[in-house]
């Protein structure tokens, strides 16, 4: 008997298992293929989602995703772990021990053959060796991170409740560094929680005179790598709303009390949030001499085949792909993610038949920011609506929601979407509008 053709995908992030899930329909169900996704946590969460987890407005719990049960309704294998290293001439896969809190061990240390390896382990900030940051900094890159966060940011609001005399300095205020969409996202959803947050009987706490949130970023203007009018909006909403925001301020150092600016200036702050920068994941850089950049991205080539092994594809944010038609590299994006899921899935079987791999088109759609309850802003690009056109209000909010519900649809289908997003709407209505705890 024949073995079947072996797709490894490593890492369960949006492009991982949107893949994952669509091969497994696919090739999977009928035995025409073995589709494996190695991943190391235990249920999948939509990155762009996390700052609302860490600000309170999200329950982590009605919009995770079990891996397990999705590999068995989806006709793939999960492997709990993570890849620390990469055997190309026996074309294996090394996965790392896998144990739980009190050190038990889990699953061991092991190999997984492919005939087909797909990367798709994302990527995190880069704090790019700024000291302090680890040890005094949070970071939101993954639900856990998040969750701690926001426990923090809770007991913060119940000392300040609980003291006997006045506010001491910085406490209260939060600093979160990097202007981007998550750092802008973020500001804007803590904005709100935080309000909604103390009017459950944190009354000693007056939340416009309290509460004080910083938004720091190196370059001059928040949003920068959108277009300029976009960032423009951005930042004149956040402001009307309180926000103190921070440009052409590059940090120096964290600290347990602030901040310290590079110019000499220090922003006092009882919580820090990381949100500057991208970097792939470090061990991409000993996967047995495989090419990478200064940011870690394995570089590929138009097909997102790897520059050295045509049996190796990189997608989402750890691949640095060529943009055709520019001198740049296809952006770390939600939507550049599925789109390269979509593209890897077209390409598996015509690998699988025999076909030559075709290469990968990007195609900017444009960017949306979504301020939580305030507004959404964002620019729609394409033949649609004859090159660029910036929205904002309640559409730029439904064309919010649909990015999550086209994630959703790659990984459900219609009914389930449906039937989930009215539980969601229903018990939102019998639960607090902000995590408590």
């Amino acid at each position: 008997m024949t073995a079947l053709p072996r797709i490894v995908i490593v890492g369960g992030g949006a492009g991982g298992l949107e893949l994952a899930t669509r091969l497994g329909d696919r090739l999977g169900r009928r035995g025409q293929a073995e589709i494996t996704l190695i991943e190391r946590s235990r249920a999948h969460l939509w990155k762009p989602l996390l700052h609302e987890v860490a600000a309170g407005s999200m329950d982590l719990g009605h919009h995770e995703l079990n891996y397990l049960a999705q590999s068995h309704w989806h006709h793939f294998r999960y492997r709990m772990g993570e890849m620390i290293g990469l055997d190309r001439t026996a074309r294996e896969v090394i996965i790392g021990a896998v144990t739980d809190e009190d050190g038990s061990e889990i699953t061991a240390q092991g190999r997984y053959g492919y005939d087909t390896l797909i990367i798709a382990v994302g990527s995190g900030t880069n704090d790019f060796g700024t000291p302090g940051v680890r040890e005094h900094a949070y970071g939101i890159d993954t639900p856990e991170q998040a969750k701690r966060f926001h426990r923090r940011l809770v007991n913060a609001c119940l000392r300040a409740h609980g003291g006997d005399g006045p506010l001491r300095a910085g406490q209260l205020q939060v600093a979160i560094i990097g202007a981007g969409a998550t750092g802008v996202e973020l500001s804007a959803q803590l904005h709100n929680t935080t309000r909604q947050l103390v009017a459950y009987g944190l009354d000693r706490i007056v939340a416009e005179r309290d509460i004080t949130l910083h938004l720091i970023e190196a370059a001059d203007r928040v949003l920068p790598a959108l277009p300029e009018r976009l960032s423009a909006a951005t930042e004149t909403l956040l402001r009307k709303l309180g926000v103190q925001v921070h440009t052409s301020s590059k940090v120096e150092a964290v600290g347990p009390d602030g901040v310290r600016l590079a110019d000499g200036r220090t922003i006092p702050a009882e919580l820090t949030v990381w949100a500057a920068g991208v970097k792939a994941p470090e061990f991409l850089t000993r996967l047995d001499g495989l090419e990478t950049n200064r940011i870690n991205q394995l570089l590929v080539r138009p097909t997102l085949q790897t520059n050295l092994d045509d049996d190796i594809f990189a997608l989402g944010d750890c691949a640095a792909a060529p943009w055709l038609g520019t001198e740049r590299t296809v952006p770390p994006r939600a939507q550049a993610a599925h789109q390269q899921a979509s593209h890897l899935y077209r390409q598996m079987r015509r690998r699988l038949a025999g076909k030559a791999v075709e290469p990968f088109q990007y195609r900017d759609f444009g960017s949306l920011v979504s301020l939580g309850e305030y507004s959404t802003v964002g620019n729609l690009m394409g033949a649609l609506v004859g090159g660029s056109l910036m929205i904002e209000g309640y559409f730029a909010r439904f064309m919010y929601l649909s990015l999550y519900k086209m994630h959703e649809l790659a990984l459900h289908g219609p009914v389930k979407v449906t039937l989930d997003t009215l539980a969601r709407m229903i018990t939102r209505r019998t639960e607090p509008t902000v995590k408590l705890h």
